[in-house]
C-alpha cells in the first residue's frame, strides 16, 4: 500500500495541472511540443492516488496526517 505524502492543496493543484496539460494535448494537435504535454499524466496520477515517489525519495510530506 502506498503511503500518502500529499496534502489536499497539493493534490488539488496536481490534478488541475495534470488535467490542463492533457486537455492542451488534445486541443493543440499541430503543436511541435505536443508530446511533452503527455507529462501531465504524472501529476494527474500522483494527485489522484495521493502519493508522490519523488516526495518519498526526498523525505518530503505535505500531508497533515500524523505518522
Amino acid at each position: 500500500m502506498l503511503k500518502k505524502n500529499e496534502g489536499n492543496i497539493d493534490r488539488i493543484l496536481r490534478v488541475i495541472v495534470g488535467a490542463a496539460l492533457l486537455i492542451a494535448y488534445f486541443m493543440l494537435p499541430d503543436a511541435s511540443y505536443r508530446t511533452w504535454l503527455l507529462l501531465g499524466i504524472i501529476p494527474l496520477v500522483t494527485g489522484l492516488i495521493g502519493s508522490c515517489p519523488i516526495y518519498s525519495i526526498l523525505g518530503l510530506n505535505t500531508c497533515p496526517m500524523k505518522k
